[in-house]
């Protein structure tokens, strides 16, 4: 049946209402039909009354049910934006998400002149691409245990054209002995092995070796914290994004390590998410 682009987001958005709240529901509609057409909103907009092409209506709603059986937006669309970048992503690696944003914020505040940074577990490239381009005097190593994601964050990069950040392929720091750095960033898995949301929605798309990290979801962040020092120069900061309610826990692994100048910062959603601490040797 001949539609217009008015009465096929209008379906869309139905059909997307049973999946996720109505605002996003209209939200996503735009944007996968604006992906079909290669159109922007102010297009559509425009348009309105324009009839959608059988092709591209049949490749629409294809993407739709995909997101009405749960599959995350952004491994449809291929993209998602991140800190004012657009980034490719693939079910390869973690979705970037808003809260993360305020890692970075916390990395830029530290960083001054040609600073090393190491960006651990970079899936996509998202932290390490966006501290790269508001920080360009600095150098940015972005490593990953994955050859998977690494690849997708090389895209990035090629796609970018940044000359100061270096892909690693290592676990954690295990390829990266012939280094240190002023700055250590890293969002690493958090999530408790168990917790019932790694069945739920998005999380179920994702790679489960960027999302769970033990019973305690703290398995991963343990090891940085323990292993850092050997990595930092004097004076040298760690930032780790975590669960909302891991920030004590995270603290005293940071104290216990011989950090100081511990402190955690709350996302948008005004949650404990980021907790950074110097290293500075007696």
């Amino acid at each position: 049946m001949t539609q217009t682009v008015q009465q096929w987001l209008q379906a869309a958005r139905q059909q997307l209402a049973q999946t996720v709240p109505a605002n996003e529901a209209s939200i996503e509609a735009q944007l996968l039909l604006m992906h079909v057409l290669n159109v922007n909103r102010a297009w559509l907009l425009a348009h309105a009354t324009d009839v959608v092409p059988d092709e591209q209506a049949l490749a629409f709603t294809h993407l739709w049910q995909r997101r009405v059986q749960g599959e995350p937006i952004a491994y449809i669309l291929g993209y998602r934006e991140f800190f004012g970048l657009k980034l490719k992503v693939t079910p390869d690696t973690l979705i970037p998400r808003p809260d993360t944003e305020t890692l970075v914020e916390a990395a830029l505040q530290k960083i001054t002149q040609h600073m090393q940074v190491l960006d651990l577990g970079t899936g996509t490239g998202a932290i390490a691409l966006a501290v790269a381009q508001y920080a360009p005097q600095s150098h940015v190593t972005a490593a990953d245990a994955s050859q998977a994601a690494l690849n997708v964050a090389a895209a990035n990069l090629q796609s970018l054209q940044f000359g100061n950040v270096t892909l690693r392929l290592s676990n954690w720091f295990s390829a990266l002995t012939d280094q240190t750095f002023d700055l250590i960033v890293s969002n690493p898995p958090y999530i408790e092995s168990a917790d019932h949301h790694l069945t739920q929605g998005d999380l179920r798309f994702e790679p489960m070796s960027a999302l769970a990290a033990g019973a305690d979801g703290l398995a991963d962040i343990r090891q940085i914290i323990a292993q850092a020092p050997a990595y930092l120069n004097q004076g040298g900061w760690l930032m780790l994004e975590h669960g909302y309610n891991q920030a004590e826990a995270v603290q005293r692994l940071y104290e216990t390590a011989g950090f100081c100048h511990i402190q955690t910062l709350r996302d948008l959603g005004d949650n404990p998410r980021v907790t950074l601490a110097q290293w500075l040797p007696g």
